[in-house]
C-alpha cells in the first residue's frame, strides 16, 4: 500500500483567462488530516473539485488513492467522500432513514443499508436521536449526520470544504471530534476551512495556496517559525508610552508590530526566558508601566497574513 494518498504534480485549470490552479503540486500523506489554507478565490474550491472529479483539469498528473482523476475516475469515485459547506439532507426525514436514504443511492442492498446507518449513528454519538426529523436537530448534531452520510460507502479518502462554516464553537468541537475518529481508523482527510484556528486543531500538515499554487508547506508549527518562532507581547497601561516601550525592545523597529487601540508591542524572540525577564527589567527602569507582559508562538493568522502580504498590498 502507497504511503501518498493524494498525488499533484503541476496541475492547471482555467476558467476563460483566470488561471484557477496554476502549476500547483500536492502531496498529502495515508491515514492524515491535510489542510489547504488560502484566501477566497486562492483555488481551493477548484482543487477540491478537481481531486473529487467533479471539474476536469487542464493539465498535470493527479492521483487519489493510487487512481488518475481522468482516467481512471470511476474507480477514485468508488473510493472518496465529500462533506460539501452546506448539508445535503432531507429535513422531513429522521437521521437514520437520512442515512439509509444515502445508502440505497449508493446501491447498497435495504439490509446492508440499514446496518451501515446503524454503524454510523453510533459512531458520531447520534443513535439516541436517529428517529428524530433532521429539522429539530442541533447545528453540529446536522454536520455530524452529514459528514456520517459521506461515510456510508467507508471511503479511504475523505473532502471536508469548510465543514464548520457556521457553527457554534459547541458544534465545531463535535465535529472536530468525529474528525479526529476518523483519522484514527485509517481514513486520509483533505479540509479546507476559513477558520485557522480549525487547521491548528487538526490538521497534520498544512499547504498555503495562493494563486493556484501552494506557496507554503509544512506542519502548524513548522509554518509558524517562517515568522520568527516566539514572539513576545507586551500590553502597556498608557498608549501614550508605546513609542518609549519601542525603543526598549532589542529587536530590530521594523519587527515590533504596534496595536495603538489595545496598547499592545509585539516582537519576535529567540531566547524566550532572557527576552522576557530582560523586558521586564528594561520597562521597570524607564518607569513604563505594564498591565501584561506574555511569551507566545505565532498564530496561524500570523502566519496566514504574512504569506498573503502581496496580495494585500496589490489590493491597496
Amino acid at each position: 500500500m502507497v504511503d501518498t494518498a493524494i498525488t499533484v504534480e503541476g496541475a492547471h485549470k482555467k476558467y476563460g483567462d483566470k488561471k484557477a490552479l496554476d502549476g500547483l503540486d500536492l502531496k498529502v500523506a495515508r491515514g492524515t488530516v491535510h489542510g489547504v489554507l488560502g484566501p477566497n478565490g486562492a483555488g481551493k474550491t477548484t482543487l477540491v473539485r478537481v481531486l473529487s472529479t467533479l471539474l476536469r483539469p487542464d493539465g498535470g498528473r493527479i492521483e487519489v488513492a493510487g487512481h488518475d482523476v481522468l482516467s481512471e475516475a470511476q474507480a477514485v469515485r468508488f473510493r472518496i467522500g465529500l462533506l460539501g459547506q452546506h448539508a445535503a439532507l432531507d429535513e422531513e426525514l429522521g437521521g437514520r432513514q437520512n442515512l439509509e436514504m444515502f445508502g440505497r443511492l449508493y446501491h447498497l442492498g435495504a439490509r446492508h443499508a440499514r446496518v451501515r446507518a446503524d454503524e454510523l449513528l453510533e459512531r458520531f454519538g447520534l443513535a439516541d436521536t436517529g428517529r428524530k426529523a433532521v429539522k429539530q436537530y442541533s447545528g453540529g448534531m446536522r454536520r455530524r449526520l452529514d459528514l456520517a452520510a459521506s461515510l456510508i460507502t467507508d471511503p479511504e479518502v475523505l473532502f471536508l470544504d469548510e465543514p464548520t462554516t457556521g457553527l457554534d464553537p459547541r458544534g465545531r468541537t463535535e465535529v472536530w471530534a468525529a474528525v479526529r475518529s476518523l483519522v484514527g481508523g485509517g481514513t486520509t482527510v483533505l479540509l479546507t476551512t476559513q477558520y485557522l484556528e480549525e487547521a491548528d486543531q487538526l490538521a497534520d500538515r498544512i499547504s498555503v495556496v495562493d494563486r493556484g499554487r501552494v506557496i507554503a508547506d509544512g506542519t502548524a508549527d513548522e509554518l509558524k517559525r517562517l515568522i520568527g518562532g516566539d514572539r513576545i507581547d507586551v500590553v502597556l497601561r498608557d498608549a501614550g508610552q508605546l513609542g518609549a516601550a519601542v525603543a526598549l525592545l532589542p529587536v530590530p523597529k521594523d519587527d515590533i508590530s504596534v496595536d495603538l487601540d489595545r496598547r499592545l508591542l509585539s516582537a519576535p524572540v529567540t531566547d524566550r526566558m532572557a527576552a522576557l525577564s530582560g523586558v521586564v527589567r528594561a520597562l521597570e527602569a524607564a518607569g513604563i508601566e505594564a498591565e501584561d507582559v506574555a511569551l507566545r508562538r505565532p498564530t496561524l493568522d500570523e502566519v496566514f497574513l504574512h504569506l498573503t502580504a502581496d496580495r494585500v498590498k496589490e489590493a491597496v
